[in-house]
């Protein structure tokens, strides 16, 4: 078995505007006149024998582009991967293990193979078990998991017993692949007769006669969770299905999932909201190894124990670290005894935006607070922000906006060709450590913003925004795209910025466990969505989350061991208890 694995971003390998292959050069095994780095036959990148790689560090050390990984593998692989992408790409190891009659979730990091393990479960992939220059007969993938839970799924797989239905990452890609309306969309893939019900249940009514390009992306997430469900299928794969949604539909989505658990069914589901997964889940694989390299799985645990684990970052069972350091949870106690600052106040802002009317009670920002922002979608969040923005402009009330503000919008810039080091320069000048370091953004520099991904596009936008000079800064749904690992990462940097600055952070996202994680105080939004919005606040968290979370009918707790937000089961002793005793939040 091969001790390391060499990886090649194609992308942002240059070999001409490098010196001519630098890393050829400097290669120790090539210099002393073997081939270990060669010229591509067919792409002209540079390519990298793994047998006669030393792992000497030089050539990712010294590639100025940051496209060579040299990866030493776990002592504990002693099987081929089950899919490799091809020479110097990544390689997937193990699959997860559908269980009938169970919701199952899949955990982990961005870029380490959860929705390539879902194309293979799919059968949109094909594994080829490591070997990439062949076609793979599916007797020899079947036999690849002899004696496991696995070896069962892939025979009834190749013998077409297994009907599924995958509703994919990137739902924004179907107005791209149908021209019709949700409807017409809807009726091509009803295999049960159950399309009116399936509206309802998901909300869709409303927009069923719209034309697919013409939804939010919300609504086209539903469509596609509608659409995956209306086939006639007994394994559901959903990648991502709460994306887009706010929380009062992230809760309706996972009663929903959760519900189509039957004894002659299985569903699979990958999610980076902790409480959402926790929440819609039975079981859970943990998926670890190394960004954009290679993927292992994990044997399948209890919803709770594996979370927890995943935090820890210790597997028991395999006896495997995939983390220096455990993830921990703190509870926020303002002990402050300072007297607050004001930066910003407002008092019954009014605001009418064709259809809609947003209005306000009265609130005041303090310097130095993060503010957390929640509501459901259309409800005039975003409205809120472009207001403080002075991007609209107000029909009546007061509003001392005599602040300089710094907006990170939802939607993000996808087709520029900056230069992320460009585009960054204020934070690269002023806040090095601050912002670049903790975002990990140094190896995104000489890479174009048209050319990231969705996770790296929303980091790099985060640190642009906060290096501005300015005292209030408004950042809506920096969570969007990010996994577990870099929305803790993100929630601390927020903390710590407005802490060591000084300055005001406004936050809108719909996550509860980030906004739990980094917000001193809670904005919370009412009304009906599209027709009137209302913002209270801003309340202390235990005030804020507790008129929140009885308009969605839950209640949270801690867990006892990591100490992280939970949903309680409806109806359940501790669930009547806080309700009864009005803690809607934990104290």
């Amino acid at each position: 078995m091969k001790k390391r694995i060499a990886i090649i971003d194609k992308n942002k390998c240059h070999p001409q505007e490098c010196g001519n292959y630098l890393c050829m050069k400097l290669c120790p095994v090539n210099r002393m006149g073997g081939d270990c780095i060669t010229e591509g036959e067919i792409d002209k990148k540079a390519k990298i024998d793994e047998v006669l790689c030393t792992g000497c560090g030089i050539c990712p050390t010294r590639c100025p582009y940051g496209a060579i990984q040299i990866i030493n593998l776990p002592g504990t692989l002693t099987k081929s991967p089950v899919h490799r992408y091809g020479e110097n790409m990544f390689e997937l190891y193990s699959l997860p293990t559908p269980l009938f009659g169970k919701v199952t979730g899949i955990l982990g990091k961005n870029g380490i193979g959860k929705s390539t393990a879902m194309k293979v479960m799919a059968n949109i992939l094909t594994p080829n078990l490591g070997d990439w220059k062949k076609d793979t007969d599916f007797k020899e993938v079947i036999n690849y998991f002899k004696g496991t839970e696995t070896q069962k799924f892939m025979e009834k797989l190749g013998k077409n017993e297994i009907n599924l239905s995958y509703k994919p990452q990137q739902v924004d890609l179907i107005p791209k692949q149908f021209d019709g309306t949700v409807r017409e969309l809807l009726t091509k893939v009803d295999a049960k007769n159950k399309l009116e019900e399936m509206a309802e249940k998901l909300e869709l009514t409303n927009f069923l006669e719209t034309h697919i390009s013409k939804v939010s992306g919300g609504e086209l997430q539903r469509v596609a969770i509608a659409a995956c469900v209306l086939k006639e299928a007994n394994l559901f794969l959903f990648d991502e299905p709460t994306s887009y949604l706010d929380i009062k539909q992230r809760i309706n989505i996972s009663k929903f999932i959760a519900s189509l658990a039957k004894e002659d069914t299985s569903t699979i589901v990958i999610e980076h909201d902790l409480i959402i997964l926790d929440y819609m889940t039975d079981l859970l694989n943990i998926m670890y190894g190394h960004e954009g390299a290679f993927g292992i799985v994990s044997g399948v645990k209890s919803t709770r124990e594996g979370i927890n684990s995943f935090l820890e970052g210790f597997l028991k069972e395999e006896n495997v670290r995939f983390r220096p350091r455990a993830i921990k949870f703190e509870t926020f106690k303002d002990v402050s005894t300072a007297i607050p600052v004001p930066l910003i106040s407002w008092k019954n802002l009014s605001l009418t935006l064709g259809n809609f009317k947003f209005r306000t009670e009265e609130g005041t920002l303090n310097k130095g607070e993060v503010i957390g922002i929640l509501g459901e979608n259309g409800i005039g969040k975003t409205t809120f922000i472009k207001l403080l923005a002075g991007v609209h402009k107000l029909d009546s009330g007061e509003l001392d906006s005599e602040v300089k503000v710094a907006y990170k919008p939802q939607y993000l810039d996808t087709e520029s060709e900056t230069l992320v080091a460009e585009y960054i320069h204020e934070a690269i000048a002023k806040y090095s450590a601050q912002l670049v370091n903790h975002l990990d953004l140094e190896k995104l520099f000489t890479q174009k913003l048209c050319d990231l991904s969705g996770g790296e596009l929303q980091r790099v936008s985060i640190a642009k925004c906060l290096a501005e000079d300015a005292e209030l800064f408004l950042l809506d749904e920096p969570s969007a795209y990010l996994d577990i690992e870099q929305r803790l990462a993100v929630s601390k940097l927020i903390k710590n910025v407005a802490a060591e600055r000084d300055i005001t952070i406004l936050i809108v996202d719909h996550d509860l466990m980030f906004l739990d994680n980094l917000s001193h105080k809670l904005a919370v939004f009412t009304g009906v969505p599209a027709k009137e919005g209302l913002l209270r606040g801003p309340f202390s968290m235990e005030d804020g989350m507790n008129l929140f979370l009885k308009e969605l009918g839950i209640t949270l707790r801690r867990d006892v061991t990591s100490n992280r937000p939970r949903i309680n089961k409806p109806h359940s002793v501790k669930d009547r208890e806080q309700k009864s005793n009005g803690n809607w939040y934990y104290s």
